[in-house]
């Protein structure tokens, strides 16, 4: 299912930087997290729709490359966003 646009807002005012931001790092990876997250619940149901998993691994890739870049540039952000997201147990 795809992300309605409410709950697109609700990921960006909870994960923006400033006031006008919906193209942060924070915000893309906020968003590509509930994307995978959909999918993945999408794959216990429906496990041989191999086009949407070519979609999910490209998005786990974009997701990977934006946390890098992220803990490149700023370790606090990162690991807050780690925190905040649940990500990396």
């Amino acid at each position: 299912m795809a992300l309605t646009q409410e709950r697109k807002n609700e990921l960006i005012q909870t994960h923006k930087t400033h006031e006008s931001d919906t193209g942060s790092p924070e915000v893309q990876i906020a968003i590509l997290t509930e994307n995978i997250q959909n999918l993945t619940s999408h794959f216990r149901e429906h496990k041989k729709d191999h086009h949407s998993r070519r979609g999910l691994l490209k998005m786990v890739g974009q997701r990977r490359k934006l946390l890098a870049y992220l803990k490149n540039t700023d370790v606090r952000r990162y690991s807050a966003l780690i925190e905040k997201l649940g990500l990396r147990r």
